[in-house]
């Protein structure tokens, strides 16, 4: 584009993209981390359905005492308020470390739990369909995702809109630079029209995005990838992204799932709505809400790129991914508790996406050599702001879009800027993804 003195232009950010092999990131880690221990393990389910039980149970006193004959309250009204408050931190708390349950099944899922696959499966889909989540279902695209994290065409969650699905304006060389740097007013006008939010509707957007985002995208394929045609769901056998030979072990998901709905419909008989709504139910909600944006923040930012075929690598996609701090932007005990009561899912993503045969109690040691490998070789896009609900909407209101031009590519804001621009390594990698063969 020509320049223009009233051109909007951004000073960009640099990101050299890697050109690391499997290899050279695999090495650096200490071979004790890949040891995997299924009586180590479970000691975590033990320790995260404790403290679940004692926050229910501390709950549970304390709501005894909401009554008049025990305490006393200036208005009638403040015992509803009082006992409303009083589970609402029950679920909140509940909710974190039942997270930390869905981490474990999680890694179930990377037969990170036990050296035995038998042991893993079995584990995992009691721990996932516990969450309501289909085991065997999201296990086989999760797996799908770690193989071409950051592959416009090939990863499963989190794609990332172009212009075109945007149904924006085509790209006009004589306006704006294709890379984010410069824009001129009539198109940031014309863009922020189309993607502009109001901090209402940058508030609502991520909040239903939290709240319902999981099962959209089980149920249709919501964030998902694109490519995949409408009805497109984790609960179809015959759904594009399962193999023949997965049928049977969708069946399986689904039945766990048809199971857990029975056990809240026969506690709901028994214990009435309301108990089963505070006590499992809201906390279920904390945990796909946690859920989503563990994940959500981890693979979407101004500083990550994607890629389209002929830039992508595995090393590449794995890098594609920023480790966060949960909870890190309310002190530093709030982080330290979101990281001890999430296993460090957040804390240590770069080397889960490296190998994700790891176990959570080793990633520490394995992130730490890693990252000591990673910033010697000049990659220190590693860390991103701590994970939490501001940093939920920064994000939302920075990365709109991607333009469908370019193998490496980074998000643009509502006003088509970009943070970030590529700089290839003189020798461009040429690889089409990693497809994984699940039996």
């Amino acid at each position: 584009m020509t320049p223009d003195a009233a051109d909007t232009v951004v000073e960009q950010g640099t990101f050299v993209v890697p050109d690391f092999s499997v290899k050279d990131l695999l090495s650096v880690i200490p071979a004790h981390c890949l040891k995997r221990s299924a009586f180590r393990s479970s000691l975590y389910i033990v320790w995260d359905v404790i403290v679940i039980g004692c926050v229910w149970k501390a709950a549970d006193i304390a709501d005894s005492y909401i009554d008049p004959a025990t305490l006393a309250l200036p208005d009638p009204l403040l015992y509803p308020v009082a006992r409303f408050c009083l589970w609402a931190v029950y679920s909140f708390w509940a909710g974190l470390f039942a997270t930390g349950l869905w981490v474990v099944a999680h890694e179930c899922g990377h037969q990170a739990f036990s050296e035995s696959k038998a042991i893993n499966n079995a584990v995992g889909w009691v721990l996932h369909s516990g969450l309501g989540v289909p085991y065997h279902s999201w296990r086989i695209t999760h797996g799908k995702h770690h193989a071409s994290t950051g592959h416009m065409t090939q990863d499963q969650v989190f794609v990332p809109s172009t212009r075109t699905e945007r149904g924006l304006k085509p790209f006009d060389s004589s306006k704006e630079d294709l890379l984010g740097s410069r824009v001129t007013e009539e198109v940031k006008r014309e863009l922020w029209e189309a993607l502009g939010d109001s901090p209402i509707g940058a508030t609502l957007g991520p909040a239903s995005y939290l709240l319902a985002g999981w099962w959209t995208y089980l149920i249709k394929n919501a964030s998902g990838q694109a490519r995949y045609p409408k009805g497109t769901n984790h609960f179809n056998p015959n759904a594009v992204m399962f193999a023949p030979h997965h049928y049977n072990q969708i069946i399986w998901s689904d039945l766990g799932i048809a199971l857990w709905l029975l056990a809240v419909g026969t506690s709901i008989y028994h214990w009435g709505f309301s108990t089963v709504f505070r006590v499992y139910l809201v906390p279920y909600l904390w945990v796909n809400h946690w859920l989503v944006l563990i994940t959500f923040l981890q693979h979407t930012d101004p500083l990550l790129p994607h890629y389209r075929a002929p830039e992508f690598t595995f090393p590449r996609g794995a890098l594609a991914t920023l480790d966060r701090n949960l909870l890190g932007d309310l002190g530093s005990l709030m982080g330290w508790i979101g990281a001890h009561a999430t296993h460090g899912i957040s804390e240590t993503h770069i080397l889960h996406h490296v190998s994700s045969k790891i176990p959570h109690y080793h990633a520490w040691e394995a992130s730490a050599a890693l990252k000591k490998f990673l910033r010697a070789n000049g990659h220190t896009h590693l860390e991103g702001r701590p994970g939490g609900w501001a940093e939920v909407y920064r994000v939302y209101k920075e990365c709109k879009f991607v333009e469908d031009e370019g193998d490496v590519v980074f998000f643009k804001n509502a006003y088509g800027l970009a943070q970030m621009r590529p700089v290839l390594p003189d020798t461009s990698a040429s690889d089409s993804g990693i497809e994984i063969t699940d039996k």
